[in-house]
């Protein structure tokens, strides 16, 4: 096996630690007016009530009054029961109250390049798509989330932005293998790792036998390893894109990387006896590797996104460069399996892959795929674009906020996120599905006016959204930081 911890991290730790004290020097400390994530009010009298003929509980749907105090959920009655509190909210007709989606694949880019996307922005559009809780990706902020220090600096550049609770993934590059037990232990949900490039160059990709040694390493403390699985000498060997035919972009990201590169997780995952995690699979083919595995007791799990459930290779106009992402969007028959996955439970959850990036980089004027930045940001329309196609395919609500609420929560170990059940936080969306609305990427609250989804229709109009049970205005950030373990 390949021996990657005699590597220097990418990131050296007194680097990052010089950017903090510059931070706090230029900037102030923050954290010491921010409430603890681990910090609660105590439940007591009732301070809200929620009342509707339509709620999404761990039962299915139902009328349900639904009792908050303390930011918690502390009571689910029937509609009726009249629970009391000095504030009550009583849903209209064609008004569904549901758990806010829990997005555990959120690209926020903030320190570093924040051009791309930063916390206000991020969350801001987050809690407008009736998200509650993000958890940040390890790139492509600058530093990455490599080090300890790295993680303290990230926590220190958001507290006071965020306007939906945080939590953050750690990352997994050549040479920081001996600071994975440090981040584990300063409240990362898991690390990221790519087995191909990733894009950008402070973030190198590990090989095969250095996914199975960091695997080793992580299982000893029964972490979690989420992986960008796509075969490099696949890719390497496929056409190289340029111009502006998708159907060119497409070939460069061939099926056959997404199975190679999945199957090789799930042979490092059986040696090593780790927990590992697929992001964003768009490939079909992988799915019978990934069902072998899960009969075979394997600890996997998979994620797909709103644009591979909703939006198909065949509609993508050439020069489209907003539908860009690797791995990338693929045919229709490829999205039918994709959904009866979900519906198996082959495929554990939705994500966003909220990946933003600055207009330039989309390079929409030209179009060409072999040049623009690959990356789809959807975390604000992502509950309704995956509404919008369950509803068509005859799935209901409470199926797809499963999807998108408690099991995402559970998988990365959020206690008391995804459900409206007594115990959890009053995280909730106040959700019309059967309004609809037409996409514009203008008004949404991504930093940067770019949308796959730009000028589509969509059902599903969020109406409020609640997080510890206060409304989220968009105006006074209330989002807390979350820490493995402390939610």
């Amino acid at each position: 096996m390949t021996d990657t911890t005699s590597l220097a991290p990418v990131n050296q730790p007194d680097t990052v630690r010089q950017q903090i004290a510059d931070h706090l020097a230029a900037h102030g400390d923050p954290r010491t007016e921010a409430p603890d994530a681990a910090t609660t009010t105590s439940p007591g009298a009732l301070e809200l009530v929620i009342r509707g003929a339509r709620v999404l509980t761990p039962d299915g749907e139902a009328p349900r009054e639904v009792g908050i105090a303390g930011g918690r959920i502390t009571a689910v009655e029937p509609l009726g029961t009249g629970l009391q509190a000095p504030r009550v909210i009583t849903l209209d007709s064609d008004e569904v109250l549901m758990p806010g989606v829990v997005d555990a694949h959120v690209h926020v880019n903030e320190p570093g390049r924040t051009d791309w996307e930063g916390f206000t922005t991020a969350t801001r559009a987050a809690a407008a798509g009736g998200v509650t809780t993000v958890i940040d990706k390890p790139l492509n902020a600058i530093p990455s989330t490599v080090t300890p220090e790295a993680l303290e600096f990230k926590q220190l550049v958001a507290t006071g932005q965020t306007f939906v609770d945080v939590g953050f993934w750690g990352g997994a590059v050549p040479g920081n293998r001996d600071y994975l037990r440090a981040l584990h232990d300063a409240g990362v949900f898991g690390f990221k790792c790519f087995l191909l490039d990733s894009g950008v160059d402070e973030y190198p990709p590990l090989t095969p036998d250095a996914l199975e040694d960091y695997l080793t390493t992580v299982a000893e403390f029964d972490g979690l390893m989420i992986v960008h699985a796509e075969d490099a000498e696949s890719i390497a060997h496929a056409p190289e894109p340029h111009g502006g035919r998708f159907a060119d972009f497409l070939a460069s990201r061939p099926r056959e990387a997404e199975n190679l590169a999945i199957a090789e997780v799930v042979e490092r995952t059986r040696r090593t006896g780790a927990r590992a995690h697929i992001l964003h699979l768009s490939s079909s083919d992988a799915l019978p590797i990934l069902r072998a595995a899960k009969e075979d007791g394997i600890d996997i799990t998979a994620e797909t996104c709103p644009h591979y459930l909703t939006l198909l290779a065949e509609d993508v106009p050439n020069g489209g460069t907003a539908y860009k992402c690797c791995p990338p969007i693929r045919e229709s028959a490829n999205q039918d399996l994709l959904w009866q996955a979900l519906a198996d439970g082959t495929i554990d959850y939705i994500a966003s892959d909220h990946s933003p990036s600055t207009v330039e980089l989309k390079d929409l004027e030209r179009g060409d795929f072999g040049v623009a930045w690959g990356g789809i940001a959807s975390v604000q329309v992502a509950l309704p674009a995956v509404w919008t196609e369950a509803r068509r395919r005859g799935i209901d609500l409470a199926t797809v906020s499963t999807w998108m609420s408690s099991r995402p929560a559970e998988r990365i170990g959020l206690q008391r996120k995804g459900k409206v059940a007594v115990g959890y936080d009053a995280d909730l969306a106040v959700f019309a599905p059967q309004e609809e609305f037409v996409v514009d990427a203008a008004q949404l609250h991504h930093k940067n006016p770019v949308s796959a989804y730009d000028g589509r229709r969509l059902a599903g109009v969020v109406r409020r959204t609640l997080v510890r049970g206060e409304d989220v205005d968009g105006q006074r950030p209330g989002g807390r930081l979350l820490v493995r373990g402390k939610d």
